[in-house]
């Protein structure tokens, strides 16, 4: 299974992302490519910085099995999941170079992740192992990439 923790994976996300471009425009959702963007460095942000968000009163009761569910095969994440506040981008428009870079230079960053297993706490799925965390940071930047053709 893909994680971000693999070389070869970090660099094929890295690849599709040269792809976007400002003007891309999203098969579903309401994100533009500026705000998805911002949005998927704000989740590597959330992880590689072991930020502390406060926990989902549903994440505390479902959390664990659906992260169990998502990171078991290669299945790509579905449409239509809700964002977690921290994660969420209200502004319509940025830089969208700088954007692409952070978000790049925050995937180049999971070659240096040392945290230890368990010490992560999502705000929905709670502690996640370094397994855990590179399947779903996987799976999450792949799904956003698709969202915009890439």
């Amino acid at each position: 299974m893909k994680s971000l923790f693999d070389s070869s994976t970090r660099e094929e996300l890295i690849s599709r992302m040269q792809g976007l471009h400002e003007g891309s425009a999203a098969k579903w959702g309401r994100m533009n490519a500026y705000q998805m963007l911002k949005h998927c460095a704000l989740a590597h942000e959330m992880i590689l910085h072991n930020q502390i968000h406060p926990r989902a009163f549903m994440g505390r009761l479902l959390g664990r099995v659906l992260l169990k569910n998502e990171v078991k095969d290669d299945r790509p994440m579905r449409q239509g999941n809700p964002t977690i506040p921290a994660l969420k981008v209200n502004e319509t428009t940025g830089d969208f170079g700088t954007e692409k870079s952070r978000c790049i230079g925050l995937l180049h960053d999971y070659a240096r992740y040392a945290l230890p297993d368990n010490s992560f706490v999502h705000p929905f799925f709670g502690k996640m192992t370094r397994e855990e965390i590179g399947r779903h940071a996987y799976k999450h930047t792949d799904h956003h990439l698709r969202q915009f053709g890439c």
